[in-house]
């Protein structure tokens, strides 16, 4: 069963203490599929209507608004500020945590160009450097930050993909450096709850499918019916 609490405020905070050698791969790297895992979750998000709204996900405590709100707003808002390294609270247009995105005029597209300027702030390599914030005025390593955001996309974009029926794009690179980002924080993350029990996955199947498992989804999980 998937937890989807990795970007609550106590995981956030003990996983930044984490050794930097457990980062996953270098941020200069990951930076150049930004805006690919942008794109991936904008074509999902850009596929729900409301009235998928009141569905199950992957994971259990979020249906489909809950869990697109908790994606766009940890992307397009706290991940953008961090790309910027501005502190959060800084920002004229903040919101705070559980706002309504999906009740605004055209909130799909709307996401779709405050995503892909996230995007665009991550594929800087300035953003990777040095330390920057996601919640309130705690400080972190950027490159920690840039896997946050980077998890935020694939993760809850396969999330919200398998609960309307669609597929996520994923190439790759992509699978790629969202495994490697996964792999070196997973144990720690499953300790505070983030995610959940590790699902067997075969060492034949997709990677995509394999960073699914460390991060305890089922990459065979259905919606109901």
């Amino acid at each position: 069963m998937a937890r989807c609490r990795f970007c609550s405020i106590p995981v956030i905070v003990v996983l930044s203490t984490m050794p930097d050698g457990k980062w996953g791969r270098d941020g200069m790297e990951t930076r150049s599929v930004m805006a690919r895992a942008s794109e991936a979750a904008v074509g999902i998000v850009r596929g729900i209507g409301p009235d998928a709204f009141g569905g199950s996900t992957p994971c259990p405590e979020l249906k489909v608004e809950a869990l697109l709100n908790h994606l766009i707003f940890w992307t397009s808002v706290r991940g953008h500020a961090a790309g910027l390294k501005q502190p959060p609270q800084a920002r004229p247009d903040e919101v705070a945590e559980g706002h309504d995105f999906t009740a605004e005029p055209d909130w799909a597209e709307a996401y779709a160009a405050r995503s892909a300027a996230t995007a665009a702030v991550w594929s800087d390599p300035r953003a990777w450097v040095g330390e920057t914030a996601l919640i309130g005025s705690r400080r972190m390593p950027a490159r920690f930050a840039g896997g946050i955001v980077l998890g935020e996309w694939l993760l809850h974009g396969w999330d919200l993909a398998v609960a309307t029926g669609q597929k996520l794009n994923v190439d790759e690179e992509l699978a790629a450096a969202l495994y490697e980002d996964i792999a070196g924080k997973a144990e720690m993350a499953r300790q505070y709850g983030a995610f959940g029990p590790e699902v067997s996955v075969p060492a034949t199947a997709p990677l995509f499918d394999r960073a699914l498992g460390l991060a305890g989804r089922d990459p065979s999980w259905k919606r109901r019916a």
